[in-house]
């Protein structure tokens, strides 16, 4: 299948339109939570549907009270360019990940600039369940039971300098194992940011799992930003370096289409994609805009302060 950069991807491959147009890769999805099965399942390596347990999580009163969807709708429907841009391709193809031993290096205007195990990054006592709401861009959501840590705890352990002013973020690189790195739907690696106090916010986390287990490879396995106020693709996956920066960093849907891809990608009706509406959503399961966007996906009265005095039309 012939890959195009991703300012040249129509909206019915990347939009909700392709749920539409491509009717039956969205019923198996939907499928897969009534029937406890995914229609391409037997192709899946046993190892996606058999994550080990992690021991030892905590509860977090962070957590929204609404009904999760399903392991199935979770890890059968997802946006993982790395491994293709159809929405099955992750779990079709994520199984050749290696994923252990894994390293994230941390750099840059950082006072403990280093290589650091995953292990010794994340410290197990300070696991939480999240239950966080999370939307596409594309205006699909879900609500997903994250396993993870706060970020700011990490950054405080790695001391970031005075002039720090953005955290940025960089995905693994390796074509061998992720084919759609074989391909120029965007300009590897994946890249992504936050400004500080974004990363600071307690909302903010990274994540090793979710349903009590380990993250899946096509769920950006072994370790993931969630930032539940923002569009997903803000939530970059499988992070391999950690850089303190002064500067607002590249994103790699920004570089591939600015016009279209803020860096802020705060969830916010009021402001449509150029290509379609955001003021409605369709969750996993369902096949219509049967949901109005919540302004910050429902997160405004924790975060909107971080945006005071700026015009989120502009900086969008």
């Amino acid at each position: 299948m012939l890959l195009k950069r991703a300012s040249d991807i129509r909206s019915s491959e990347i939009t909700p339109e392709a749920v539409y147009r491509s009717r039956r890769e969205f019923l198996q999805t939907a499928a897969a939570g009534a029937l406890g099965a995914y229609a391409g399942a037997s192709l899946l390596s046993d190892d996606l549907w058999a994550q080990a347990a992690i021991a030892g999580v905590k509860k977090s009163p962070l957590s929204t009270t609404e009904a999760t969807h399903t392991w199935e709708q979770v890890t059968q429907y997802n946006n993982f360019y790395e491994f293709g841009t159809q929405k099955s391709d992750p779990a079709r193809y994520a199984a050749q990940l290696k994923v252990k031993p894994w390293t994230v290096k941390v750099d840059g205007l950082v006072t403990k600039p280093a290589d650091y195990a995953l292990e010794d990054l994340i410290k197990p006592h300070q696991l939480e369940e999240r239950i966080y709401r999370f939307r596409c861009v594309e205006a699909w959501s879900a609500v997903i039971p994250w396993v993870g840590v706060s970020l700011a705890d990490l950054i405080k352990r790695v001391q970031p300098q005075g002039k720090a002013a953005y955290v940025a973020f960089t995905t693994l690189q390796r074509p061998s194992e992720m084919p759609g790195q074989r391909t120029s739907s965007l300009d590897w690696p994946y890249v992504e940011g936050l400004r500080m106090d974004e990363a600071m916010h307690p909302l903010t986390i990274l994540a090793t799992g979710i349903f009590g287990k380990e993250l899946p490879n096509q769920n950006g396995a072994p370790i993931r930003l969630v930032v539940p106020w923002k569009y997903g693709f803000k939530s970059i996956k499988s992070i391999v370096r950690i850089s303190f920066v002064e500067k607002m960093p590249p994103t790699s849907w920004n570089i591939a289409n600015a016009a279209e891809y803020g860096f802020y990608s705060n969830v916010n009706p009021m402001v449509d994609h150029p290509r379609w509406s955001q003021s409605r959503e369709t969750r996993l399961g369902s096949f219509v805009k049967n949901k109005p966007t919540l302004m910050f996906n429902g997160y405004a009265d924790q975060v909107s302060k971080l945006y005071d005095g700026m015009d989120l039309k502009k900086f969008y």
